[in-house]
């Protein structure tokens, strides 16, 4: 009878162990990327929303008019070596229908090293449609529209960042 309360003891004692283990790995991992889903309103207002991992962070600000509240997601992903940091927003179901008076999409803690910016995004056998590159500018950490040249079209915006991570 001893031997076999030392043995469930040491099997729940494994398992505990097991679970730990397993709990931090996950958590781990999920510090690495992450996605949150968020409303774009109408009405002209301007809107900020913003999702981070760790130090970094990216944040969308926007205005738009026109229809209702559209459910868009944001993804934010750091690189297991932390060198690149990405964020990605878009309208899951393709096209908005919302017409964007002004957006700006930013990158704290990364210097931006590609960015792109889509009328469309690829859904149902269609492609995802980018903005002529006239339409928006690409800065150190912003993605912004060009007064005059963007056609209030957004449904998609890419950005990927490289770090400011130093080696010891």
């Amino acid at each position: 009878m001893a031997l076999e309360m030392n043995l469930y003891a040491h099997n729940v004692a494994s398992l505990f162990v097991f679970v730990v283990i397993s709990t931090f790995a996950l958590a781990n991992a999920e510090e690495q990327t992450k996605t949150v889903e968020f409303n774009v309103k109408p009405g002209g207002v301007v809107h900020t929303f913003a999702e981070g991992i760790q130090d970094y962070e990216c944040s969308f600000t926007y205005a738009s008019q026109g229809g209702t509240n559209e459910q868009w997601l944001m993804s934010v992903g750091l690189s297991d070596d932390d060198r690149l940091f990405s964020c990605s927003l878009w309208r899951p179901q393709g096209k908005s229908y919302l017409f964007f008076t002004q957006f700006k999409a930013e990158l704290k803690g990364a210097k931006i090293e590609y960015a792109n910016a889509y009328s469309q995004t690829a859904v149902g056998g269609q492609n995802d449609v980018p903005l002529k590159p006239e339409e928006f500018s690409v800065g150190d950490s912003t993605v912004t529209q060009n007064d005059g040249k963007f056609r209030a079209e957004l449904s998609k915006l890419t950005l990927i960042g490289q770090t400011r991570h130093d080696e010891l």
